[in-house]
């Protein structure tokens, strides 16, 4: 097994013959982060590629070092745990080859999942205060496997972050199944609140459409007072042009941008992204103004998202990251509540794991992070 870098071409060829991969492990998504360098990896059994992944550097101040990062990834055969332990070794050796003291990455292999039903019965019983201590509904051993062998391999989790959501990426997400199912199927599966909020949005007019470049300073209007009001630094626009553009120009599918509208407000009332790599679909960004927020546009442009999705073909609409909490007191609680109103389910990652190459220049760099916060 050998690691090496690939061109963006053989990348996104490797990405076209798998189901779907984190948009974050696609090259364009290499060029959203410019404040990293970027490079395509692909995984060699001879001259067979078996796996492929994107990863951001970061060097090391005053040192010829490098953080990398595998955001969501590499895509690689997990389910088959006999040549793990190689791909995971060829990693480090191409990672003391190129002069990089540390390794995070994430494999997007799902570890537990929670229904609707039990989430929603141990909230109103009170049974927990955190989705880690109900009894899960499914435990894939293929990740108990993962984890064993990272664990012997030298891979290590880090410290659970003060931070609600854990780690550089959402370890705990919210999906839906859309696989075989019709639009009025995914309505009927949405709690009252939801179809009646649905409703009341076109009821009052709330118009939903597809924006196009245009419309991203309309977006970040939109999207930088909802930071204000949620207590958030917002990106800024260059961040959201270049992302569209990226995506787009990579695979026209790859991101959509929604705008709600309404009469009687000018501009965006809500707006979101949807992005997409092949059956699976992600709500990435999402924002709401203050004033229209009786007229329930969230509601109507989530349900324009699933519906855009389910036509495209897609198996699964995921509504990201969640905290932890069950907690109805938690400030975070909201989050969630909003999302079990689609009949979802909750679903936990094997997380990001951690590989040093020097344990010394490690701790440096998380001072040095720490320090830029």
């Amino acid at each position: 097994m050998e690691v090496r870098e690939i061109s963006t071409e053989e990348h996104l060829t490797y990405i076209n013959t798998r189901p779907s991969v984190s948009f974050l492990q696609t090259p364009a998504w290499g060029k959203v982060k410019s404040d990293w360098s970027a490079k395509s990896l692909g995984w060699f059994d001879g001259e067979k590629l078996v796996g492929a992944g994107l990863m951001l550097t970061r060097k090391l101040p005053k040192v010829d070092k490098y953080f990398a990062y595998l955001p969501e990834g590499p895509d690689l055969p997990w389910e088959q745990i006999e040549i793990v332990s190689a791909a995971l070794s060829a990693l480090v050796s191409f990672a003391k080859e190129n002069k990089i003291f540390q390794l995070k990455m994430g494999p997007h292999v799902w570890a537990r999942t929670w229904t609707n039903e039990n989430l929603k019965e141990a909230i109103a019983g009170e049974q927990a205060k955190k989705i880690s201590a109900l009894a899960p509904d499914e435990v894939n051993q293929n990740a108990t496997e993962l984890t064993a062998v990272l664990l012997k391999n030298g891979w290590k989790q880090p410290n659970a972050s003060e931070a609600e959501f854990g780690d550089f990426q959402p370890r705990f997400v919210f999906q839906l199944n859309l696989r075989g199912k019709t639009a009025d199927e995914l309505l009927q599966g949405f709690n009252q609140l939801w179809r009646r909020n649905i409703r009341k949005a076109e009821k009052s007019g709330v118009r939903i459409r597809i924006g196009s470049y245009s419309d991203i300073p309309e977006f970040h209007a939109c999207y930088v007072e909802t930071a204000k009001r949620d207590g958030f630094t917002p990106r800024p626009l260059e961040y959201f042009q270049q992302m569209y553009t990226s995506m787009k120009a990579e695979d026209p599918n790859r991101i959509e941008l929604f705008i709600a509208e309404h009469e009687d407000h000018v501009g965006a009332i809500a707006a979101t992204t949807l992005t997409r790599v092949g059956e699976h679909a992600w709500y990435s960004y999402g924002a709401s103004t203050t004033a229209a927020r009786d007229l329930r546009p969230s509601n109507a442009i989530q349900w324009a998202m699933i519906c855009k999705a389910l036509t495209d073909g897609c198996a699964t609409y995921d509504l990201r990251g969640i905290s932890e909490t069950l907690d109805t007191s938690n400030h975070l609680f909201g989050l969630i509540q909003f999302k079990l109103g689609t009949g979802g389910y909750a679903q936990e990652y094997v997380g990001e794991w951690d590989y040093q190459v020097s344990p010394l220049l490690a701790k440096a760099f998380t001072f040095y992070m720490g320090r830029r916060r």
